[in-house]
């Protein structure tokens, strides 16, 4: 069941999507309620799955990883379970999604270079039950990953 939020919870999700590390007293003080009601919407945010971190978001660019593609891959599905724990242990595999249609998972990578992607794709294949790739490169990403947008659909709020 999903869980409900209203436009308080919304505006401290904003607030924590601009900087994470922003103090509950700034928190409470920006959002015009009192600290406890910062802590408890946190913790029923947190507790409910909805909010599952504050992580760092790095950019892999300024890390060296400018190459960054989209992998289809086709599989053995009976293999399916070994095939995804393998691409877990490639540590230039970002993200994986089991998908519908031809391919059977979609797979994000970043790499240094062309050359190093090829390796990476050449990892892939040696996976036992990878049958087939098509690749696509990123040549750029005018929207990165998000959700706040629709946090704030949800909540009636709109997007600034």
């Amino acid at each position: 069941m999903a869980i409900k939020i209203d436009a308080l919870d919304s505006a401290l999700l904003s607030a924590l999507a601009t900087d994470p590390r922003t103090p509950i007293l700034e928190l409470a003080s920006r959002l015009k309620v009192a600290r406890n009601t910062v802590q408890a919407r946190m913790k029923r945010l947190e507790e409910s799955g909805l909010v599952r971190g504050y992580p760092p978001n790095i950019n892999l660019s300024e890390l060296g990883f400018a190459v960054h593609a989209l992998v289809f891959v086709e599989t053995d599905q009976t293999k399916m379970d070994a095939i995804i724990e393998a691409l877990r242990d490639v540590p230039h595999v970002l993200e994986v999604h089991a998908t519908t249609g031809r391919a059977d998972l979609l797979v994000r990578i970043a790499a240094q270079t062309q050359e190093e992607l090829l390796s990476v794709i050449q990892r892939v294949h040696r996976i036992d039950g990878v049958k087939h790739s098509e690749t696509m490169l990123a040549m750029a990403t005018p929207v990165e990953y998000r959700s706040l947008p629709l946090v704030q659909y949800v909540t009636g709020r709109r997007a600034k």
